[in-house]
């Protein structure tokens, strides 16, 4: 193949040389998971011109690679080697559907993914996040409520499930001022009903731990594992609770430890320092026998010292700079440290407002520090339960990677069916993104395989491709693990095809 140059030829005028392959790995997974065979299934029911399917592609693509509004995602889309074959307000009207078929798509998508790959779906995991919106009155959908991010505007909400390996299972949406408690249990009943499921464990965290939610899951096959504030719990619990002296072990022996004088220590032996022990016992609450499981861990109790101790710091300057923002605090904000006091020892109202740290309040918050307790019916070994707790991260980290780098908020959109279908379309997004980090068996980060997708971009040089972006070890893997490359110094068009061709095949 040889190709010639010349200094004195123009290149083609209004003609974009620059195009992104990074999807073509998405792409692959996309076909593996049958989403095009589900938008296939959803356009034979109604009667429309444009194509599903490429519709939703380049919504998840450009979630993933290029996030941003609706329409500047349909422009971006065009610099994809395969460029989009509809109109903005094909998409537009794709986003009704969408919404509509909402219930198929996440039902037949973990039908599909279970011919795919092995899913973990006898641990389910929980949480909600909200979504902020930047107008100014909220409507019957976007409510003012409380934000994750205290933020001031309208929200709305999301509950989302989430399998034991980190892949998200099932969501839903509702009103930002709705309690998230009550959120829970219909979507679980939808994953029983339309996924076929029904025997698991549910894992909360206490905030979305109600009566109702526990009873829900103590019938049947069905068990949860919920994180328990100790703070809450009756007064017979946390004295029991916060007894360091007896009744503490660790998992996989039988012997009992006094472990109080962690509390006194400012260092504690390299041996000891990564322990977790832990205490349990049975209790019956609004008629459910479930199990209390206290830990404590040195290494956990430092922690929440040096956050506090930097809080306190922190108090003590917003009393030395800016004494008047003090009346603003909530129950995490360093000023909660603070005390202000408004009358003389006399009991004489003063003429100026003294502020000093309180103390009381520390010392209030030092019993509970080192410590961590989940309530549970099931009768498993205290170290399968802590460890199925642990990875209650993971779908924090689901609605992080949702929200920062998939840019999935603020929405542009105002009518709530298209809202729901744009919420639809950032969970296919991250799901698929789930499913590309387990396929390269998590070996990078996030940001690491965004950026490299982002940048996997070639020169068009009249149907040939030339690859511009960097080759590293993360395309050698991606290369090696998807089973196509395209880090030679020039790709025919008959090349690329065929590697097209083969991201499509099931």
């Amino acid at each position: 193949m040889v190709k010639y140059y010349s200094q004195a030829k123009l290149v083609n005028k209004d003609v974009e040389r620059n195009e992104n392959g990074g999807y073509l790995f998405l792409q692959q997974i996309y076909h593996k998971l049958k989403i095009d065979e589900i938008c296939e299934n959803i356009n034979t029911k109604y009667s429309h011109k444009y194509d599903l399917n490429e519709i939703m592609k380049s919504l998840i693509y450009t979630r993933i690679i290029y996030p941003s509004s609706k329409l500047k995602s349909y422009e971006l889309s065009a610099s994809f080697i395969e460029k989009p074959n509809y109109n903005i307000d094909d998409l537009y009207r794709a986003l009704d559907l969408i919404n509509k078929e909402d219930d198929y798509i996440q039902a037949a998508l973990y039908k599909n993914s279970l011919k795919y790959t092995k899913r973990n779906d006898k641990i389910l995991f929980y949480d909600c996040t909200n979504f902020y919106f930047e107008i100014e009155e909220d409507d019957d959908f976007r409510k003012y409520g409380k934000s994750k991010e205290n933020r001031p505007n309208p929200l709305v909400g999301m509950g989302l499930f989430m399998d034991g390996d980190g892949i998200p299972l099932a969501f839903s949406t509702f009103p930002g001022n709705t309690n998230e408690q009550i959120t829970l249990k219909p979507l679980e009943k939808q994953i029983i009903k339309d996924f076929e499921l029904s025997r698991f464990v549910v894992s909360t965290d206490a905030g979305l731990s109600s009566t109702t939610n526990r009873r829900f899951n103590d019938i049947s096959d069905r068990a949860f594992i919920t994180t328990q504030s100790l703070k809450q719990t009756k007064k017979f619990i946390k004295n029991w609770a916060l007894d360091l002296s007896s009744g503490w072990r660790l998992p996989g022996s039988n012997k009992y430890y006094d472990i109080s004088s962690f509390k006194r220590a400012s260092e504690i032996d390299d041996s000891l320092i990564n322990n977790t022990y832990y205490k349990e016992r049975w209790i019956k609450e609004n008629d459910i026998e479930q199990r209390i499981i206290v830990t404590f861990s040195p290494k956990y109790m430092f922690y929440q010292q040096k956050i506090r101790n930097e809080q306190v710091n922190r108090a003590i300057k917003v009393i030395e700079r800016n004494p008047k923002t003090i009346e603003t605090r909530n129950q995490n904000d360093p000023k909660r440290f603070i005390k202000s006091v408004a009358i003389t020892e006399d009991g004489v109202v003063a003429e100026e407002t003294h502020h000093h740290i309180d103390q009381s309040v520390i010392d209030k918050e030092s019993v509970y520090d080192g410590l961590y307790a989940v309530c549970t019916n099931l009768e498993d070994d205290v170290e399968k339960i802590i460890e199925i707790n642990k990875r209650r991260w993971q779908i924090e980290d689901l609605f992080r990677l949702m929200k920062t780098e998939f840019k999935s908020r603020p929405v542009y959109l105002s009518k709530e069916e298209r809202i729901k279908a744009h919420f639809t379309t950032c969970f296919l997004a991250v799901t698929l993104f789930r499913f590309l980090e387990k396929k390269l068996n998590h070996k990078y980060t996030h940001s690491e395989i965004i950026s490299t997708l982002r940048n996997y971009n070639f020169l068009n040089d009249n149907g040939d491709y030339i690859p511009t972006y960097k080759r590293t070890d993360i395309t050698d893997y991606m290369h090696d693990t998807f089973g196509f490359r395209t880090d030679y110094e020039i790709n025919s068009e008959r090349n690329i095809k065929k590697i097209i061709a083969g991201t499509k095949k099931q």
